[in-house]
Formats: C-alpha cells, structure tokens, sequence
C-alpha cells in the first residue's frame, strides 16, 4: 500500500476514534438524517452534531442532500456502511454471551453499552 494510502486510511480510524462520531455513523447506517434529527437521536446539541459532520464530510464519510432549507445526510457509500458495521459488530463480541447481532434481536441498531437513552 502506497504512503498516501496509508495516510487515508489513518485519518479514516482518526475519524472513527470519536464517541459522537460514531453514534454518528451509525445512526446514519440504515437511514438519511437532518443535523437536528440526528442529535435527537444521539442526545448531543445540534451545533456540536454539526461540527462533527463537516469532519466526517471532509473526511468523505457522509455525503449531503438538500431539500428546501434542510440538508440530510447519509453514508458517503457501502463501504463506509460496512466499515461502521463490521466496528460495531466486532465491539458486541466482546461483551459476554451471544452478540445481538447474531441472535437477530431488534436491539441490533443500538450501539453496545454506549445508548444515551435517546429513542430511536
């Protein structure tokens, strides 16, 4: 892999290296979400949900679509999609008994031990 490469590929895990972020991320797994919307669901203020998603865009992770006055946002791609889910699967393994993820219970949207109580 080329040193630039490398260099993506870290500010990638930097990016991923923050709480807010990744609730972030998986909150957008599955769905698009305006910034108010998603610091409803991660229990954070809008302005500091914000800030974080101009790191995350500029670090290409999300993407944007505007509607009227409102943007949304999303995943950049399935490949970020996958990134956000293989982390978050592979941190339920290290909690006791069977991962969620492998029982198929509906609590498989929640990120493990970190909810903030937000509904979803």
């Amino acid at each position: 892999m080329a040193d630039d490469q490398v260099g993506l590929v870290v500010e990638i895990f930097r990016m991923l290296a923050d709480a807010t972020r990744v609730q972030v991320l998986w909150a957008l797994v599955d769905r698009e979400l305006s910034v108010n919307d998603l610091a409803g669901y991660i229990g954070k203020p809008a302005p500091s949900v914000s800030q974080h998603l101009a790191k995350l865009r500029m670090a290409r992770l999300v993407s944007t679509r505007r509607s009227g006055t409102t943007i949304y946002y999303s995943l950049e791609n399935e490949h970020v999609r996958q990134l956000v889910v293989d982390a978050v699967y592979n941190a339920e393994h290290a909690g006791p008994g069977v991962p969620p993820h492998h029982r198929g219970d509906a609590a498989v949207r929640e990120l493990p031990a970190s909810r903030t109580g937000a509904a979803q």
